[in-house]
């Protein structure tokens, strides 16, 4: 096996032997194809969901299961664009696309515009992909410009932003092992029960020395909870019948419409998500031992985000949602130590056979919940760690200690208390609804207005010389006595041995 590593002055961790497939490493067919399927388990449910509540909500019946089945081929064909890099466009590291929950409420409200006319579900779904089409324009040219704004991506902002997707995330994972929104028995034991055996599984797993027991731990977690969760009768395979045998991808299948009440606050939240793109891609950098700084960093966000634009204009061809970069599979590199970026022609492959057949989409549909919950809890509390390191490396002086703890405060506040902003506007409501969203312009906003420090310090930090200094200076006292005794007595052999 043939390793390339690039090496980075600002990640001391760099040097840890964690990965057991380096970023350009080719494994071989099968540890590639066992992580990839780790990384589509981690992410299916969160791929598919944003459109399984855009068709509930706005009465999209029928056409729900097609558009379940674009949302699964677009993410394949995005995750493969990030993967590869083609041309400016990608990142070059192991970054799954999928369908982006920022953008649901900008979303719903444009199909309520329409539905409120009278629209049909056609024509709702015609305005929606037609306004995200032009949207996604916004974030390609925002891409061009934002790795020049040094003041946005610094450490202290994207260490924010990665622990705020980590800790909001958090909130799913717990919900799924609870039995998932919407459950009649939340909280069940029998659904924690089951929860508690993947988590167990893989932890055991995760903590052999062995490459290939390591890599196993989430597919061998997920599998056995699934199998429990089928022998207990928690999993109907009745309506498999009734999923169709192919999905043909058209384009623009249900027509292309405008309306500018409907764009602008896509727009806006298209102006907002490359911020927390930024922030997967810095801790999928740490996690997969690239640098964190530097020109080939700094490359690497502009053509993500490039990418995140060019794929979501591509999901709207295609009658699919928005894309952006899942947090999801930073967790299952950190969790198999497979970072290579060629695993991710394989998931790309899977989800392209999942959204032209959706018999196999299906079948991983009936994964409960708890199963899901006690593999993701994992994985989100890693992004949130991955933060925490970034932020650890830029210092937690008084001033960014100050803008970390009030970016903080406000995303998990509005995540615990949604009910705050609401008697503000609909429009801000989707631009401050998200906890990264207002977490994320909260950091900016403080990194680039509050002064600098010449040298920031901390208040309890050891300074050796100061203290030799007080000792030296008082050396009767009785905490001092000892160290300066010592000292005059090094003293006295080197005036005699001299």
């Amino acid at each position: 096996m043939t390793t390339t590593r690039t090496p980075s002055a600002a990640a001391p961790s760099a040097r840890s032997n964690d990965l057991i497939y380096q970023l350009d490493d080719r494994p071989s067919f099968g540890p590639a194809l066992f992580a990839a399927l780790q990384h589509v388990l981690a992410s299916f449910v969160g791929v598919i969901t944003p459109t399984l509540i855009v068709g509930s909500v706005l009465g999209l019946g029928a056409y729900v299961p097609y558009l379940v089945s674009m949302a699964l081929f677009v993410s394949g064909l995005g995750t493969f664009v990030q993967a590869k890099r083609i041309g400016p466009i990608g990142s070059g590291l192991l970054c799954l696309q999928g369908t982006s929950f920022a953008f649901l409420s900008a979303i719903l409200s444009a199909g309520m515009i329409v539905k409120s006319r009278g629209g049909s579900p056609e024509e709702i779904l015609s305005t929606l992909f037609g306004v995200c089409f032009c949207a996604a324009f916004v974030e390609i040219a925002f891409s061009q410009v934002m790795t020049k704004l040094r003041k946005i991506v610094t450490p202290v902002v994207t260490g924010t932003i990665i622990c705020l997707i980590g800790l909001s995330l958090i909130k799913v994972a717990m919900t799924d092992i609870a039995g998932g929104y919407g459950a009649p028995d939340l909280g069940g034991l029998h659904h924690l029960g089951l929860a508690a055996l993947v988590l167990c599984t893989i932890i055991i797993l995760n903590r052999f020395k062995s490459q290939v027991v390591r890599l196993s731990a989430v597919i061998v977690g997920l599998a056995l909870g699934f199998v429990v969760a089928w022998y207990t009768g928690r999993v109907d395979f009745a309506n498999m019948a009734d999923v169709p045998l192919v999905s043909v991808p058209v384009p623009f299948k249900f027509g292309f419409s405008f309306d500018w009440l409907a764009f602008v606050p896509i727009a806006v939240i298209f102006l907002i998500t490359p911020l927390e793109t930024a922030g997967d891609l810095t801790a999928n950098s740490i996690i997969s031992k690239q640098p964190v700084q530097g020109p080939l960093y700094l490359r690497r966000i502009k053509s993500g985000v490039l990418a995140d634009g060019c794929n979501s204009a591509m999901a709207a061809v295609f009658n699919s949602l928005p894309m952006t970069t899942f947090s999801q599979n930073n967790g299952v590199i950190q969790l198999t130590g497979v970072a290579s970026r060629h695993v991710g022609y394989y998931i790309a492959g899977i989800f392209v056979l999942l959204g032209l057949f959706p018999a196999l989409g299906a079948v991983l549909q009936l994964m409960p919940k708890p199963v899901l919950g006690g593999a993701t809890l994992i994985m989100f509390g890693t992004v949130a760690v991955a933060g925490i390191r970034i932020l650890a490396e830029a210092g937690l002086h008084r001033r960014n200690v100050l803008i970390v703890a009030i970016s903080l405060g406000l995303g998990l506040g509005v995540a615990a208390v949604p009910g705050v902003l609401s008697q503000m506007p609909d429009f801000l409501k989707n631009i401050f609804g998200s906890p990264i969203t207002i977490g994320a312009l909260s950091a900016i906003l403080l990194n680039v207005f509050l002064p600098e420090e010449d040298a920031p310090q901390e208040d309890n930090l050891y300074d050796p010389e100061a203290h030799l200094h007080t000792v030296l200076q008082n050396p009767h006292n009785d905490e001092h006595e000892p160290l300066a005794h010592a000292l005059r007595d090094h003293a006295g052999r080197a005036h005699n041995a001299g």
